[in-house]
């Protein structure tokens, strides 16, 4: 079982950066992909970023810009740093692993982006 852990969420005000990191741990196969998704209160969970095992970066157009996933396969983590952040931004931020054709997912990490 893949356990995932989040963290770097809180409190910004708007104009500001935060910089997310998740942590994978309790596998002995490859990890795939990683990403990080969001879904904030009455929304549907949306991506935000993804980077493959070689480092291919994906991003929807809305988070292009903004927003830079990166990724350290020798510690089995991936980084969001998300810069000029807005309040629309405010969300649960989920990490997201795929491992064997299997996505696991984190609890989730709370950034709350203030006006």
């Amino acid at each position: 079982q893949v356990q995932l852990v989040e963290s770097g969420g809180g409190l910004v005000q708007a104009g500001g950066s935060l910089s997310l990191s998740c942590a994978a741990s309790g596998t002995r196969f490859s990890i795939d992909g990683m990403g990080w998704y969001r879904q904030a209160p009455g929304k549907q969970r949306e991506l935000v970023a993804a980077v493959t095992r070689l480092g291919r970066t994906r991003y929807p157009d809305s988070m292009k810009g903004r927003f830079t996933i990166s990724r350290d396969i020798t510690r089995n983590t991936v980084y969001l740093q998300m810069n000029s952040l807005r309040p629309e931004d405010t969300a649960v931020y989920y990490c997201n692993a795929q491992v064997d054709r299997m996505d696991f997912w984190g609890k989730g990490t709370l950034v709350t982006v203030s006006s």
